[in-house]
C-alpha cells in the first residue's frame, strides 16, 4: 500500500494486522522520524535499531504464516529508562546507574506490550531518578519540548512526553510518582494515564518512593492509551503491590460516551493558586462535558505536604548508600533535596501515612456523589529550560517543588488519572486531569475520549522550526 504510513496506534495496529503495512516499513518510517527530530529534541538516551527490525521481521513472517495479529501490532513504542531493557543498564535518568549489570530480561510492561505485538524502539530521557518536575538532566542533557523548543517538558517522564509531541513513537511509557506523567502530557500536549495505585505491574523498573510508585502509558489519542493499558493490565507475581484484579478491558466501553456519568470540578486549593490559563483549561473541559457541580478535596494542601515528604523520607533511604559514597555524581538539586529527605524524623513520616489513611477515606466518600472529578493538571504552562522559579498568585515559587502542585494530592492516594491536553490559543498547551475512583480507569477514558471525539482536547504533531 502506498501513501504516508498512520501515526496512531490503533490505524498502525489495524494497518499490520490487515496486511497493508509489513510492521519493517512502520520501523523504518520511525526509526527515520528519530533520526530526523531527536538531535533537537534529546527525547532517547538509546535507540534499538537492530532490535526493533528484528522483532518487525519476525512478526512480518507470522503474520505471513496465518498468525493472529495482536491488538498492538506493528505499534512502535518507547519507555522511559527507569523500566528494565535486556541488555541494558537501567540508568533511570542517572551517572551511577550506567554502571549496573545490563538487565537480563525486559520489565514486565514492555513484554506485555510485545506480547500484544508491539515493537519496543528505545530508552527515553528522564530526569534523575524520577525526582523530577521540570524534564532537565544534567548527566543526558535536557528533553526539549517539541512545541518550543526552549522551553521544559516537564518531568520526570520528559522524553516519553518529548517523542510524542514530535511525532518519533505514537505510544510510550512513563512512571508517575507525584506527576511525572500528568505534567508532561500537560506540557507536551499529549494524552497520559496515571493508572490505580497497584493496577499495572512494577516488576522491572527502578523504584522511586515505593508506597506512591505508578507505572503507565503516554499517548497522542485516548483511544491509544487505552489501547496500551488494555494490553498491561494483569497479576503480576513479580510485583507483591500488583492487584490479583483480572484485566477489565477498556477499549469495548470506550465509546459509549458520558451520559449519565456525575461530572464534578475540583474546587478550593484547585482553584487557586495557579496562573488564571490553569484555571480556564478546567472551565472549558467542564463546560464541554456538562459539569456545574463542584467539590471540594477536603484538606489537600496537607495532602500535597504529606506526600512531600514521604516522597523525600523514602526516595532518600533509597539512596543513602550512594549518597554517602557517591555524593559528586548525583544532579545537586537532586542530591540536596534526598539529603534533607535523609534528615526528616520518623515520627514526621508515621503522621504523614496516618494522615494519608485518613485523606484517602475522605476523598472516597466524595465518589458516592460523583464519578468523575476535574483538576488542572499543572499550574501554569512549560516555564522556560533553566527557569528556576515563578510567579503565582503573586508569590515567587521554585518551580522544581512546584509544578506538582496540583498532582501530589491525587497520586498521594493512588487514585486513576487521565490527563488531557487543552489548547486555549496558539500559545503552548495546558493539561487537565480526568480523576476517577480507584479501579475506575474506564470512567476516565471514556471522559477522555469523549473530550477528544468533540474536538475540546487533541495532541497535534508540533512543527519543528
Amino acid at each position: 500500500m502506498s501513501g504516508p504510513i498512520p501515526t496512531s496506534a490503533a490505524a498502525i495496529a489495524a494497518a499490520v494486522a490487515g496486511r497493508r503495512r509489513k510492521a519493517r516499513d512502520v520501523v523504518a518510517d520511525v526509526l527515520g522520524r528519530i533520526e530526523r527530530s531527536d538531535p533537537r529534541v534529546n527525547a532517547f538516551t538509546e535507540v534499538l535499531a537492530a532490535r526493533a527490525f528484528d522483532r518487525a521481521d519476525a512478526l512480518d513472517a507470522a503474520l505471513s504464516g496465518g498468525a493472529t495479529a495482536g491488538p498492538l501490532a506493528g505499534v512502535p513504542f518507547a519507555a522511559k529508562n527507569l523500566i528494565d531493557i535486556a541488555g541494558l543498564p537501567t540508568r533511570a535518568g542517572s551517572k551511577i546507574n550506567r554502571e549496573r549489570p545490563a538487565a537480563q530480561r525486559d520489565g514486565s510492561l514492555v513484554r506485555r506490550l510485545e506480547a500484544a505485538g508491539a515493537i519496543l524502539v528505545g530508552a527515553l530521557n528522564m530526569g534523575e531518578y524520577a525526582y523530577d518536575f521540570t524534564g532537565e538532566n544534567v548527566h543526558d542533557g535536557d528533553a526539549r519540548n517539541p512545541h518550543a523548543l526552549d522551553h521544559m517538558t516537564g518531568g520526570s517522564s520528559g522524553g516519553s512526553g518529548a517523542a510524542l509531541a514530535a511525532g518519533m513513537v505514537p505510544l510510550t511509557l512513563g512512571s508517575d510518582t507525584n506527576g511525572s506523567i500528568r505534567v508532561p502530557a500537560a506540557f507536551c500536549g499529549c494524552f497520559g494515564l496515571k493508572p490505580t495505585y497497584g493496577r499495572l505491574s512494577r516488576a522491572g523498573s527502578f523504584p522511586f518512593v515505593g508506597s506512591l510508585d505508578h507505572l503507565g502509558p503516554m499517548a497522542r489519542s485516548a483511544a491509544d492509551l487505552a489501547l496500551a493499558y488494555d494490553a498491561m493490565q494483569g497479576p503480576d507475581p513479580d510485583d507483591p503491590v500488583a492487584t490479583t484484579r483480572a484485566p477489565e478491558p477498556v477499549m469495548p466501553l470506550l465509546d459509549s460516551g458520558i451520559g449519565g456519568l456525575r461530572i464534578a470540578v475540583a474546587g478550593g486549593y484547585f482553584a487557586r493558586g495557579g496562573d488564571p490559563e490553569a484555571f480556564a483549561a478546567v472551565a472549558r473541559v467542564a463546560e464541554a462535558l456538562g459539569a456545574e457541580r463542584t467539590v471540594a478535596l477536603p484538606e489537600a494542601h496537607r495532602a500535597r505536604a504529606a506526600a512531600y515528604l514521604i516522597t523525600a523520607a523514602e526516595g532518600a533511604t533509597l539512596h543513602l548508600d550512594r549518597l554517602r559514597t557517591r555524593p559528586g555524581d548525583f544532579d545537586p538539586a537532586v542530591r540536596d533535596r534526598l539529603i534533607a529527605g535523609a534528615m526528616i524524623p520518623a515520627p514526621f513520616v508515621e503522621r504523614a501515612q496516618r494522615f494519608r489513611r485518613w485523606y484517602r477515606n475522605a476523598v472516597l466518600d466524595l465518589f458516592g456523589g460523583v464519578d468523575v472529578i476535574l483538576a488542572p493538571a499543572t499550574p501554569c504552562r512549560a516555564p522556560k529550560r533553566g527557569q528556576t522559579h515563578f510567579v503565582l498568585d503573586g508569590v515567587s515559587l521554585p518551580v522544581r517543588a512546584n509544578v506538582g502542585v496540583f498532582t501530589q494530592p491525587i497520586s498521594f492516594i493512588g487514585l486513576p488519572v487521565v490527563a488531557v491536553p487543552v489548547w486555549l490559543d496558539d500559545g503552548l498547551p495546558l493539561g487537565v486531569q480526568v480523576i476517577a475512583a480507584p479501579w475506575r480507569e474506564d470512567l476516565a477514558l471514556r471522559v477522555a475520549r469523549h473530550l477528544e471525539q468533540t474536538g475540546v482536547c487533541a495532541a497535534p504533531i508540533a512543527e519543528l522550526t
